[in-house]
């Protein structure tokens, strides 16, 4: 127990802070409700784990032996958040978000692999909370529960967030400008990544 209540707070100050994951979310709520973004919560709360764990067992590796693959990566992110944010920012009413649609469950999983955030959670979980002379699979394992467990629940909270504006957001011209300010932060989430 002693060694989960650090794991726990890692998670829950990661988690509950804003981040591309968050940002979107709380904007499907808002645009689309709840239910239609079940998927996309669900992609989020198991997509993140799994990157944790396939990070833990080997991808890392990977990633420093073809330096080349992560920039790809990196860069592909790059593209597909600045993409996203101008289609949160040019979204006009609730439920119209550019004409598209919520995220669906596995566009939220892959999403998870060009997330700056996820990418710099993940790594410092396992960099902080694994050890080589342990049983890594045990660590592995209890850092993904422990996002899927806290993590989850912070996830919920700013879907329901974005719900909840709805009803402060009913007039277009607030919507409007919220909309613009989410795809300003969204895209403003991308500097970090990009001065790296």
């Amino acid at each position: 127990m002693e060694a989960l209540i650090p794991i726990v707070l890692f998670t829950f100050s990661t988690s509950i802070t804003p981040g591309p994951n968050n940002l979107m979310i709380m904007s499907s709520g808002l645009n689309y409700g709840v239910h239609r973004s079940l998927p996309h919560l669900l992609g989020i709360c198991l997509g993140f784990p799994a990157m944790i764990v396939a990070i833990g067992l080997g991808l890392g590796t990977l990633f420093n032996r073809f330096p080349l693959l992560h920039e790809i990566v990196r860069w592909a992110g790059i593209a597909y958040l600045l993409y996203l944010a101008w289609v949160i920012a040019s979204t006009r009413e609730v439920g119209d978000a550019g004409n598209s649609k919520p995220f669906t469950f596995l566009q939220a999983v892959a999403f998870q692999w060009v997330n700056p955030k996820g990418w710099i959670m993940a790594v410092g979980a396992l960099a902080a909370f694994t050890s080589p002379s342990g049983e890594m699979w045990m660590d592995i394992a209890r850092i993904a529960l422990t996002f899927i467990a806290v993590g989850g629940p912070c996830i919920i909270i700013w879907l329901l967030f974005g719900v909840g504006l709805k009803r402060v957001l009913n007039d277009p011209a607030h919507l409007r400008r919220f909309n613009i300010a989410m795809g300003v932060l969204l895209a403003v989430s991308v500097v970090p990544m990009v001065l790296d």
